[in-house]
C-alpha cells in the first residue's frame, strides 16, 4: 500500500470525521465523541485489586532511552525523560525504562543497567519521577511505579550498537539468514538458568530501591519472547508449552523467594506474524518499500514464533496466550501489558507508524489496521480473564484522537488503563490535559515520524527530534539529519 494512499490522521480535524474514516474502513475501534473532566472521566478512575493500587487509567510504557552511560548509569538525558513520566498524571508507570539484568544482555552500549554500581541512579531516577509527579497531580496516592527488567537475547548489542552480540534462545531459519546469526551458539540450559538467578537479583534490588513492582519482559522478541516460541528447542526450555515458560515460572518463584511482598507483571507480544522485509522493487525517490513477509512457505507448520497461525503465519493466533495468561493467573500475576511482535520483523504490528524508520518499510496497510489489531485483541483477552490488570498499547498513532479513543476503550471495559509510548516522548501530558479539560497542544502530538527510532538504530539517543525543543536544537539532531540524508 502506498503511504500517499493512507489518509494522515492530522489532516483529520474533528471527532466525528475520525469516526466516520474508522468506518470506511471497516475498523471497530470505541471512539467518544466529548471528553469528560476530572472525578467525571472514567481515565480518572482508580484500580483496586488484590492489594494493586493505581490511581488513574493512565500508563507510561517502558522505553529504551539510549542515553545512559558506558557503565548503565542514567544521564541527564535519562533524568529529564523520567521526570516527564512523571509530569504525565500517570498514575501506573509500567517499567518506566527497559533495564537490563546482565552487561551482556543490554540491547545497546548504553542501555540502563541494574547492579550494584547503579542502584543509586536508578533510585534518583524514581525519586525524581515521584517529586514531578507531585507537582502535577497535587499528590503521590495511587501511584505505582515498576521497573522493566530484561535480557535482550538476539538482540544483544552492549558494546557497539553495530555489532551484534547475540544470545539466541533457537536457530530461526529466516532471522538467522536475515541477521547473519547462522552460526550463532544457542544459549546452553544452564546459561539460561544463570540469567534467571540474574533476574532474582535485579529483583531484590529493585524492591530494595522502594520500586513497586517489576516487569519480566516478554516481548518483541528478546529473550523471554524468543523463549515463549522456543518450540524447536530441546532441553527444559524448549518444545513444550511447560518447557517455553519454564524461564517464566523460575524467576517469578525466585522473586517470591528472594523479594517477598514485589509485585510482578509481565508485558507480554500476545501476537504475532512471521517477519516482513521491505519490498525493495517498490522504493522509488530514496522511500522505503512496502512491507512484504519473508518467504515462509517451505517453513509450514511455522514452528518459529508464539501468537502465531502455524498452519498460516500471516494471521495472528491468541489461543497460546489465553494459556500463557491462564497460567499467571494461576501464579497470582494481575498485571498484564499486551503489545504485539516485534520492532526489528513486524514494526507495524508492533507500533503502526505512517512513516518508517530508517531501517523499516513503508506500512503495508493503513496503520489503523494495526491499532484495531491491538486493542481487539486486548478486549478479548480481557473478557477471558477479567481479574487480570490490563494495560493496552499502539495508541499513539491515535493522535489528535487518543483522549477520545482512550476514553472509550476505558468506559467500555476493553482495557484498564492505556498505556503511553511514543507520545510519552513528545507529549506525556496529553491524557492528563484531556481530563483536566485543557485545550490540547496539537503542535506537541506525535506524528510517527519515527526519528525516536531511527536515531537510536543508528547509535544516537532516543527522542522526539522533530517536536521536542529538547532534542530539536541539540547537536544530535544534525547528526540524525546527516544520517538520515546518507541513508536516503
Amino acid at each position: 500500500m502506498s503511504t500517499q494512499a493512507i489518509l494522515r490522521i492530522g489532516s483529520v480535524k474533528d471527532v466525528r470525521r475520525f469516526q466516520e474514516h474508522l468506518a470506511s474502513l471497516g475498523l471497530v475501534i470505541p471512539c467518544d465523541a466529548e471528553i469528560l473532566r476530572g472525578p467525571d472521566s472514567p481515565l480518572r478512575l482508580p484500580i483496586q485489586l488484590d492489594g494493586i493500587e493505581i490511581g488513574n487509567r493512565i500508563a507510561v510504557q517502558p522505553m529504551e532511552g539510549w542515553d545512559g552511560t558506558a557503565e548503565g548509569n542514567p544521564t541527564e538525558n535519562t533524568i529529564r525523560r523520567w521526570k516527564r513520566f512523571g509530569r504525565s498524571g500517570a498514575k501506573l508507570i509500567w517499567g518506566g525504562e527497559a533495564v537490563a539484568v546482565a552487561p551482556e544482555g543490554r540491547a545497546n552500549p548504553n542501555q540502563l543497567l541494574i547492579a550494584p554500581h547503579t542502584e543509586k541512579g536508578l533510585a534518583q531516577l524514581r525519586a525524581a519521577l515521584i517529586d514531578e509527579h507531585r507537582h502535577t497531580t497535587g499528590s503521590g496516592k495511587g501511584l505505582l511505579i515498576g521497573l522493566q527488567l530484561t535480557h535482550s537475547g538476539r538482540y544483544s548489542r552492549p558494546n557497539q550498537h553495530n555489532c551484534p552480540e547475540p544470545r539466541i534462545a533457537y536457530h530461526h531459519p529466516i532471522l538467522d539468514r536475515r541477521l547473519q546469526m547462522s552460526d550463532a551458539a544457542v544459549l546452553t540450559d544452564a546459561e539460561i538458568d544463570a540469567i534467571i538467578e540474574r533476574f532474582h537479583i535485579a529483583a531484590g534490588v529493585a524492591r530494595k530501591l522502594g520500586f513497586d513492582f517489576v516487569d519480566i519482559k516478554h516481548c518483541h522478541g528478546y529473550l523471554g519472547h524468543e523463549l515463549l516460541g522456543a518450540h524447536t528447542r530441546e532441553g527444559q526450555y524448549g518444545g513444550s508449552f511447560e518447557n517455553r515458560t519454564r524461564f517464566l515460572r523460575q524467576i517469578v518463584q525466585g522473586i517470591r523467594d528472594i523479594a517477598p511482598g514485589l509485585h510482578i507483571g509481565v508485558r507480554l507480544s500476545a501476537l504475532d506474524l512471521v517477519p516482513f522485509r521491505q519490498d525493495s522493487t517498490c522504493s522509488s525517490n530514496g522511500k522505503p518499500g512496502a512491507g512484504i513477509p519473508e518467504h515462509y512457505e517451505n517453513l509450514i507448520p511455522y514452528r518459529y514464533g508464539f501468537g502465531v497461525n502455524p498452519l498460516n503465519p500471516l494471521e495472528p493466533d491468541l489461543s497460546e496466550a489465553i494459556r500463557l495468561l491462564s497460567l499467571l493467573q494461576e501464579l497470582n500475576i494481575r498485571l498484564v501489558n499486551i503489545t504485539a511482535g516485534s520492532p526489528y520483523y513486524t514494526p507495524h504490528i508492533q507500533r503502526p507508524a505512517l512513516y518508517p524508520p530508517s531501517d523499516g518499510y513503508a506500512p503495508p496497510e493503513d496503520p489503523l489496521l494495526g491499532v484495531a489489531r491491538q486493542m481487539e485483541a486486548t478486549h478479548c483477552l480481557k473478557q477471558k480473564f477479567p481479574n487480570l490488570i490490563f494495560v493496552g498499547s499502539a495508541y499513539s498513532y491515535l493522535q489528535d484522537f487518543l483522549p477520545h479513543v482512550a476514553q472509550a476503550a476505558v468506559r467500555l471495559g476493553w482495557v484498564d488503563a492505556v498505556g503511553l509510548g511514543r507520545m510519552a516522548l513528545t507529549y506525556p501530558e496529553m491524557l492528563w490535559d484531556a481530563t483536566e479539560g485543557r485545550t490540547i497542544e496539537r503542535k506537541r502530538i506525535c506524528r510517527t515520524f519515527s526519528d525516536c527510532t531511527t536515531a537510536p538504530r543508528n547509535g544516537l539517543p532516543s527522542g522526539c527530534y522533530p517536536l521536542d525543543d529538547y532534542y530539536k536544537h541539540s547537536a544530535k539532531a544534525e547528526q540524525l539529519r546527516t544520517l538520515k540524508k546518507e541513508l536516503n
